[in-house]
């Protein structure tokens, strides 16, 4: 049995703040660093045989924490990372919703943002699904635990699961270091186990 657990990272002070923050490098925040340390602590009884996580500063730190209770080695793949989201990082949603009225209600409608250079939904899921196919590849019938961002964890479980593109939008967010459980079926392929659990 294939397990992937998708993990999104702590919280940021950008997170905190509403603030969009696509591929910025945006360390955790206090808050932050310690749901990581609470939530590997839970993720340990999942005994994982892989870690990988995006390179970014914030998902890699929320894996530390985990590595440290396990003994693997981070692995990174910048495929792992958030959606690009171009002239729009390091605004908050009330400054985009100010600066950008044209774009913003089709954005919060349907995640799509025509006319600006910000990476596409379907671009964000197609290098995603290519990241966690190869993850899954390598670790066989065992467990890899995923360090990644809220919209890509979104759109590569979407992409994992054969979803209609359309379909990504109508799951709900994951909180900051919760999880969503993927297993392969060699009968029915992936399956959704769990979305958005976490350390209690």
């Amino acid at each position: 049995m294939t397990r992937l657990l998708i993990w999104r990272h702590g919280q940021t002070a950008w997170n905190a703040s509403d603030r969009v923050q696509g591929q910025t490098d945006v360390e955790l925040d206090e808050v932050g660093v310690a749901q990581a340390e609470r939530a590997a602590a839970w993720l340990v009884s999942y005994k994982p045989d892989l870690i990988v996580s995006s390179d970014l500063s914030r998902a890699a730190r929320t894996a530390a924490a985990l590595a440290a209770l396990t003994g693997h080695q981070v692995e990174y793949d910048e495929r792992l990372r958030e959606r690009h989201f171009g002239p729009w990082q390091g605004l908050t949603g009330a400054e985009i919703a100010e600066q950008y009225p044209e774009h913003y209600p089709h954005w919060r409608a349907v995640g799509e943002i025509a006319g600006l250079p910000v990476e596409s939904t379907v671009d964000l899921g197609k290098r995603v699904t290519a990241a966690l196919k190869d993850i899954a590849a390598r670790v066989g019938d065992g467990t890899a635990v995923v360090a990644t961002h809220g919209g890509a964890a979104r759109h590569g479980v979407a992409g994992m699961l054969e979803w209609p593109h359309e379909v990504a939008h109508t799951v709900g967010a994951l909180s900051n270091c919760h999880v969503t459980e993927l297993r392969h079926n060699p009968h029915r392929g992936w399956q959704l186990r769990a979305h958005n659990i976490g350390a209690r």
